[in-house]
């Protein structure tokens, strides 16, 4: 079965470990790799044009310090300078974690929060998808966020939050994908039982580690097959169909 991994971070693995991606890998149509900061995005647009099936996007993670006001300006005339490679602005968001941490004060929250709107604002502009990490509480305000600009083509990876949300995210078109984690996570399961395929990517978010049958493993877009399976079940349809219609949900949301 073909597939599209939606979201990956292809430029912090090990070159070998690129290459063992790559090797063979013929059912792989696609590499959805996000960026985390400048040189983030220089590594990834370096491997978008070495394989042909790495496809970029750039943006700033936001569970990081906030950059200065030239470091974001840099990236942004560099990102302006590429958008003919870059198929999306992301990952870009709010920093849930950093915030429960306690790392993250109201106050920058805030500039978190301007930031984001940034580059909410250069994906309208640009007419480019926007890759989201927004998760739990911030998702109702980013949803804000997206409305407020009129942005339609919006990619919430990894995604987890409350029903009244997931509604609202389902009656705007928003788009979701998930990991592995969906193979042994009841609330992942719950989730895709209630968002209609029509919505849904898969992706794994690699290098980040996965636990159940995955403990211990490098994460491989090829774990991807069990999130399939696990979707087929829920939605009570065939492996291909649900592999069939994830694939063309992602080559229509990215228009590859």
């Amino acid at each position: 079965m073909k597939m599209i991994d939606s979201h990956i971070h292809l430029d912090r693995y090990k070159d070998n470990e690129i290459d063992f991606i790559l090797e063979g890998s013929d059912w792989i149509q696609a590499l959805l790799t996000v960026s985390y900061d400048f040189e983030s995005c220089k590594r990834n647009l370096e491997l978008s044009r070495k394989y042909h099936k790495v496809k970029p996007a750039f943006g700033f993670h936001p569970e990081q310090s906030l950059p200065t006001e030239a470091e974001l300006n840099r990236l942004i005339d560099w990102m302006n300078l590429h958008l003919s490679e870059m198929m999306a602005v992301g990952e870009v968001g709010l920093p849930y974690y950093l915030r429960q941490d306690q790392k993250v004060s109201n106050f920058q929250y805030g500039r978190y929060f301007d930031l984001l709107e940034t580059f909410v604002k250069l994906a309208k502009k640009w007419d480019k998808p926007v890759v989201l990490h927004a998760v739990y509480e911030d998702a109702p305000i980013v949803c804000d966020l997206l409305e407020k600009h009129s942005v339609k083509k919006a990619h919430f990876h990894w995604f987890k939050g409350d029903e009244k949300t997931i509604t609202r995210m389902i009656k705007n078109g928003y788009y979701i994908s998930v990991t592995p984690e969906i193979v042994y996570k009841e609330k992942i399961q719950k989730l895709v039982q209630t968002y209609p395929l029509e919505l849904i990517m898969i992706e794994t978010d690699g290098p980040w580690p996965f636990d159940g049958p995955f403990s211990g493993k490098m994460t491989h877009p090829k774990m991807m097959k069990e999130s399939i399976s696990i979707i087929a079940k829920i939605k009570q349809l065939s492996e291909n169909e649900v592999s069939e219609k994830v694939l063309d949900n992602t080559k229509q949301f990215y228009m590859l």
